[in-house]
């Protein structure tokens, strides 16, 4: 069959714009056939380029002392943790697909940024995701969210990974869109660290995996436009199909090839299949490679070219192998039972040249493809939306007049209630390594000897056994905070998952980002995606966490409009001592219960409850400017907390978030659990002071940042508030832990919850919708 002619409408069908199109043909001298115009298509579309952001993620922190691969030279970043050894993790998004296909798009999400971490080197040891849906009272919301979950524990389950920590938020911004953040984390020392290049000339080039077919053709360009209905369902070919234990029996046998040295470069298949993964190992490298199609393995009868080279299918990887050493991937890849075929070889050219039939189909430079699609600076214009939102007047909403029923109705909104419905569908025990599981500030993972990739015969550490190791993950973001004001919302996301670290007894290593933001071309939207970055960058370098890599997700838009803007920040930590790890839960009757930082933020016009939970859920608002977050103020917080942790003072630590002082209390009464997995509910006594010009409602639902519930015994009180007035760091000791009910006293007004009711309201609401 003969290619089509390339019309204007044909490339328009492939997201490429007249310009664009233009430079193409400027590079190449010539046309592109239909072949070169989808290779063109995905390795220029913003999912692979990043064409329109690339301008503003020069502005994050990449580099430390500590970073051993930095963002943007490999699949994901790379951090030492000490004793030689180092941890690479990596944020993805998979939005589209999940909303078109939700258990196949959650589960491919999944296998997709488990694929990045080995290619790396590392054993993936656990699995994170943030999640965003509309409101859980439509019915195609919750057939979305139960597909999301059921694909994310399929495939975690499946593969044998635990998945440790998350978020799930709902609002009708992400109605129809939902947002689907997929998070891994692997190990390994740093002799193992792999590249993705092509080095060698000469060397074979191998295709490992099962055989490629016609699923997910062209994922990476349907994941860069605007999703609407007809998109979706035009679209619905590009949702790849996972399958876990093909990926498990892969990174298997990657991992023990590997260790013998045979590998020059390793990458795998994911967004653009064969094309990036040919492209980009020649640009990294400052190679060319050319490969036959003939030989590629191929599920469908009479695959085209263009089918070959943009198909999504999943489970595999490109090898570079050095020459001579091709029995070694013949014999672990036929061990493992797992297809391979030799399908080409490393050049000096700089093409990357693709045959059929013998004929060539492909000659495109490999490093224009992948390192030189057009940079696009757009226009930035702050939203009118803006004046509306920050015209809240307090004084015409009515303080609260029903405290019980405010909380009651908070701990059981979707968003702040227990996401047990979730996570009781993953395994988060598997491996033996969970330390802290689903349900506390911060997952705690421990790195034990048998976590890590087994070492090639001759190296030196072979015989080496390294110290255990325990790590830290949370993962943040308030996309209410960020459309009410993206700079401080972008600060906020990066300093509360500091602050989870910190309640954990984690110093911060490094962070990864996803930035889910809408249509680029909107000027509005683009401003709040810069202003956003510009805050995640400030943060990130003030708490001296790295971003070693991430990933953009834009056009996430429905027919109603953009999503909030969302940027998740996933965050890892490094925790000293086994004794140090601190859960968020009241432990013991008479501890002390302080609160450090300041009970209300006496500059802000909105006490802290601008864009608030509270606001939203009992007045209907999304509304205001966000709490102000200062840097200096949380840092110091932090250091101070570990500190404290390292003494052995603190029994529990949790932060106050979304729901405020009263929510965050009422978690630590009733999220704990017993060595039975039944609640573990233990009631507290608080007495609060409040300011004449104080609202009731701000004090207890206001959202404050910097601030943090510690339970101490007695004998330290004394200790911490000594300590914390010389640092200039605000305690204020505010109740005690005991009894069978949450009693909070406010002036004259004293409000009771029992705790058997706050805990069916907070743990069984998401059952109930879901059972609904």
């Amino acid at each position: 069959m003969s290619d089509p002619k390339i019309t204007p409408e044909l490339i328009r069908q492939h997201n490429l714009t007249d310009e664009e199109y233009q430079l193409i043909l400027k590079q190449l001298g010539r046309e592109p056939n239909i072949t070169e115009l989808g290779i063109f298509s995905v390795m220029w579309s913003e999912h692979c380029s990043y064409k329109n952001t690339r301008s503003l993620l020069k502005g994050f922190p990449t580099r430390s002392s500590n970073v051993l691969v930095p963002a943007g030279e490999e699949n994901a970043g790379v951090i030492d943790i000490g004793d030689g050894l180092a941890v690479a993790f990596k944020i993805e998004s998979h939005n589209h697909p999940s909303a078109v296909e939700p258990f196949q798009g959650a589960t491919t999400g999944v296998g997709g940024i488990i694929r990045d971490i080995f290619t790396m080197g590392a054993r993936p040891i656990c699995a994170v995701n943030s999640l965003r849906f509309g409101k859980l009272d439509s019915p195609e919301v919750r057939r979305l969210f139960r597909g999301v979950v059921a694909g994310i524990g399929h495939y975690g389950n499946c593969f044998g990974i635990p998945t440790v920590a998350g978020e799930v938020y709902f609002d009708e911004s992400y109605e129809g869109n939902p947002l689907v953040n997929a998070f891994s984390l692997g190990v390994l020392r740093h002799e193992q660290i792999a590249r993705g290049a092509a080095q060698g000339i000469g060397n074979p080039v191998f295709y490992v995996g099962p055989a490629t077919g016609r699923d997910g053709l062209a994922g990476a360009a349907f994941a860069s436009q605007d999703l609407t209905e007809e998109s979706a369902e035009q679209q619905r070919g590009a949702v790849q199909v996972g399958d876990p234990f093909m990926e498990k029996l892969c990174m298997e046998a990657c991992l023990e090839l590997l260790a013998t040295g045979a590998v020059a470069g390793i990458q795998d298949m994911g967004a653009a299949g064969l094309t990036c993964s040919t492209c980009e190992t020649a640009a990294r490298g400052g190679t060319g490679i050319e490969i036959e199609l003939d030989k590629v393995p191929q599920r469908g009868p009479g695959m085209s070219p263009y089918e070959i080279m943009l198909s999504e299918s999943q489970e595999r990887m490109l090898i570079i192998v050095h020459k001579g050493r091709e029995d070694d991937v013949k014999r672990i890849f036929d061990k493992w039972d797992l297809p391979w075929a030799e399908i080409g070889f490393v050049t000096d050219t700089g093409q990357m040249v693709v045959k059929h039939h013998g004929e060539v189909v492909a000659d495109l430079p490999a490093a224009k493809l992948a390192d030189e699609a057009p940079i696009y600076h757009r226009e930035a214009i702050e939203p009118e939306y803006l004046k509306e939102t920050r015209g809240l007047d307090l004084h015409s909403t009515q303080d609260t007049t029903d405290v019980e029923g405010d909380l009651h109705a908070l701990m059981a909104w979707p968003t702040i209630a227990s996401k047990n419905w979730v996570y009781r569908q993953y395994d988060y025990t598997v491996r033996n390594g969970t330390m802290v599981h689903p349900g506390s500030d911060a997952a705690v993972i421990r790195v034990k000897p048998d976590s890590l990739p087994v070492l090639s015969e001759d190296s030196p550490n072979r015989d080496v056994i390294p110290p255990e190791k325990y790590l830290a993950m949370s993962v943040d973001g308030n996309g209410a905070y960020v459309y009410l004001d993206p700079y401080e919302g972008g600060k906020i996301a990066v300093a509360e998952a500091a602050r989870n670290l910190a309640c954990s007894g984690a110093v911060p290593l490094g962070t990864t980002d996803n930035l889910n933001f809408g249509n680029p071309h909107n000027p509005e939207l683009f401003w709040q995606l810069k202003e956003a970055v510009r805050g995640l960058a400030d943060a990130c370098t003030y708490f001296e966490a790295p971003v070693t890599g991430g990933n953009v997700s834009l056009y996430n838009q429905n027919p109603k409009g953009a999503i909030d803007p969302t940027p998740t920040v996933a965050m890892v930590g490094l925790i000293e001592d086994p004794s140090h790890i601190t859960t968020q839960w009241f432990k013991n009757e008479g501890d002390v219960i302080l609160l450090i930082g300041e009970s209300l933020d006496s500059d802000d016009p909105y006490q802290g409850l601008g864009g608030s939970a509270y606001l939203k859920v009992r007045h209907g608002l999304k509304k205001g400017l966000p709490p102000r977050c200062d840097l200096t103020v949380e840092k110091n917080i932090h250091n101070a907390l570990r500190g404290w942790i390292a003494q052995g003072a603190i029994q529990s630590a949790h932060d106050c978030s979304e729901g405020g002082l009263a929510v965050a209390l009422g978690e630590c009464c009733i999220s704990g659990e017993s060595a039975r997995h039944t609640p573990h509910l233990i009631g507290a006594e608080i007495q609060l002071k409040r300011a004449e010009q104080d609202r009731l409602d701000a004090l207890l639902f206001g959202e404050t940042q910097g601030r943090i519930i510690i339970s101490v015994p007695s004998v330290f009180v004394g200790k911490i508030t000594g300590q914390a007035e010389v640092m200039d760091i605000p305690v204020e000791k505010i109740g005690t832990v005991g009894g069978k009910t949450l009693s909070i006293g406010v002036d004259k007004h004293q409000f009771d919850w029992d705790l058997s009711k706050l805990h069916d309201a907070w743990f069984n609401s998401i059952d109930q919708i879901m059972e609904s």
